[in-house]
């Protein structure tokens, strides 16, 4: 699924619980990184979340269902990307445009993948 269509799926979604479960749903069809794709931890989430990059396919894995949610949509807005251009995007506003109720925590983590994206 494309950043595009899990933003058009999220804006079509009633209330914050609808959307959080959308969001779930999202990490339950990310997709396997290959086995030659490079993998990093992500320092500062609360859960283990890692992402992946093979070229410029980005792929990642979280332990906790909602986070491994929002790593299928970090990813997916940069899949395709070369790092000059997520350097170039606006991520942190971008992701608050998705209007997720998501707490102080799961924030902290959003922040951490950006953090990692941004500095490729």
């Amino acid at each position: 699924m494309t950043y595009q269509e899990m933003k058009d799926a999220l804006d079509m979604a009633g209330d914050a619980a609808a959307r959080l479960e959308m969001v779930m749903d999202f990490g339950a069809h990310i997709p396997v990184p290959p086995s030659d794709a490079v993998c990093s931890e992500i320092v500062g989430c609360a859960s283990r979340v890692e992402i992946c990059r093979h070229g410029n396919r980005f792929y990642g894995e979280a332990d906790s269902a909602l986070v491994r949610g929002i790593v299928a949509i970090i990813t997916a807005m940069v899949d395709g990307k070369n790092p000059q251009q997520i350097r170039e995007m606006d991520l942190h506003s971008e992701f608050k445009s998705l209007n997720l109720q998501l707490g102080t925590g799961r924030l902290g983590g959003v922040n951490s993948m950006i953090r990692f994206l941004e500095n490729l």
